[in-house]
């Protein structure tokens, strides 16, 4: 199990241009590592959009946001242009980074028990270290609490 003071899982994954991308590349920087179901649902879209509204404030603090669902390359761009999001928006169609962070599993969806990617933060040290774990995600007051953290 992934928790504070362990060492971040390093990986590659594309970005919404099809570009490869590090979690390594981050080094010497604060990261929020944001796990979310689906573009463009409600819950996922007001998520987005808090991390943007503070973004500027975040890269204040020497800290980048990279948000990883299952969905396209494809989709991504959509997303990411449809909100005017600055941060990178990552997909992992194969659930193989949203697995080793522990991101996939059993989500309550309208009483019916469901697998899915679970909503789940981890903020990570300018040296890779797990520094904070956000095991469940209230869409609309995150970015904020994500800021207050940093």
């Amino acid at each position: 199990m992934l928790k504070e003071g362990d060492k971040a899982i390093d990986f590659t994954l594309k970005d919404q241009e099809g570009r490869d991308i590090r979690l390594s590349d981050f080094k010497g920087k604060k990261i929020v590592l944001y796990f979310y179901p689906k573009d463009n649902t409600p819950g996922c879209t007001t998520e987005a959009c808090g991390f943007r509204d503070v973004y500027d404030l975040i890269l204040a603090k020497n800290a980048v946001v990279i948000g990883i669902s299952s969905d396209s390359v494809t989709s991504h761009k959509k997303f990411k242009d449809k909100y005017n999001l600055p941060f990178y928006l990552l997909s992992d169609p194969d659930k193989n980074v949203i697995k080793s962070y522990e991101c996939y599993g059993e989500k309550n969806m309208c009483g019916k028990i469901t697998l899915g990617i679970l909503r789940k933060t981890y903020i990570i040290d300018e040296n890779q270290t797990i520094i904070k774990v956000f095991p469940k995600v209230t869409p609309k007051e995150h970015a904020k609490e994500v800021l207050d953290l940093l």
